[in-house]
């Protein structure tokens, strides 16, 4: 009998664009693996639960990838060429500084009829200009690869298809799993074909449990990978329980642990052996550090001491 996550792939399609991600996620791994470098894979955003085949309505989260797309920039100051596998339309590195409005009110339109120019006003040049440097680089370097997902479907085949490839890195490859994926899913073969309609009595949807992929990704996939993974809670009493019993479970490396309220500044790490809290000061959230700054520098810490207690 097949496991339930092989029942799942068994049971729904790949995204229709998944050979162009898989070929694009070979090629960017067939070459940086020559040169032996670090690599990561962030997963950020959230996915979505389709309720029709053509589908119209969904059930879906909260997270904007905001986690992903900080942590994406600091992993690339810390030299790991990046595969940024995100929810579409959610936040990416860099750009995610200037979402709404900002990037707009940072222009300055020059109205020359057939000459007309656009500029940078000079009081956002300091701002824009460090981030458009490191963009650059990175995309010019190639040293980051984009790769978006919306379903939760699309999702499982797209990591499935990374994990292939970023098995060749061993223990050079670092999994950090923080997308927020749906823990519930309606069967491909329990889906209307068409969009429910609103007429006469509530639909009844049937919702089941998403297999969890920690299992085969960390025991078969990148068995010698870094990975990884996020603990979400509402209730502080339960979150290192939780953590920890994730930790048990999947035998991955780190779990980091954070509350709803209070995760943009304190976050629990989880480790076979220990845990400890990362917290922002009072000083360092005014001059607008990030905790993801201290979140990636300590996974990086984790990652370097376990590279160096490998045999193989």
């Amino acid at each position: 009998m097949s496991s339930h996550w092989e029942a799942f792939y068994a049971t729904h399609l790949p995204p229709t664009d998944f050979e162009d991600n898989r070929k694009l996620l070979q090629e960017f791994c067939e070459r940086h693996d020559q040169n032996k470098e670090r690599i990561v894979l962030i997963t950020s955003g959230g996915t979505t639960v389709p309720l029709e085949h053509n589908t119209v309505r969904f059930v879906d989260n909260f997270s904007a990838g905001t986690r992903g797309a900080a942590s994406a920039e600091y992993f690339l100051d810390h030299g790991y060429v990046t595969i940024f596998m995100h929810r579409l339309k959610s936040l990416e590195p860099f750009t995610r500084q200037f979402s709404g409005q900002k990037f707009m009110d940072m222009l300055e339109l020059n109205e020359r009829g057939p000459n007309t120019t656009i500029t940078v006003k000079p009081d956002s040049v300091d701002v824009l200009a460090p981030i458009l440097a490191n963009y650059k680089a990175a995309q010019e370097n190639g040293r980051i690869l984009y790769v978006s997902f919306t379903t939760v479907s699309d999702y499982f085949w797209l990591l499935r298809a990374a994990c292939e490839c970023l098995a060749r890195f061993g223990s050079r490859a670092l999994l950090y799993l923080a997308a927020a994926v749906s823990d519930f899913y309606v069967p491909a073969n329990q889906m209307p074909t068409h969009k429910i309609q609103s007429g006469g009595t509530a639909p009844n949807i049937q919702l089941q449990l998403v297999p969890k992929l920690l299992a085969p990704l960390v025991s078969l996939w990148v068995p010698h990978a870094f990975v990884v993974s996020f603990k979400l809670e509402t209730d502080e009493n339960i979150l290192i329980t939780k953590s920890r019993e994730a930790l048990n479970k999947y035998k991955h490396k780190l779990v980091i642990g954070n509350i709803l309220q209070t995760r943009r500044h304190r976050v629990i790490f989880v480790t076979p052996e220990d845990n400890y809290e990362l917290i922002l000061s009072r000083e360092q959230v005014l001059s607008g550090m990030e905790i993801e700054e201290i979140i990636v520098s300590s996974v990086v810490a984790n990652h370097l001491d376990y590279l160096k207690n490998q045999k193989y």
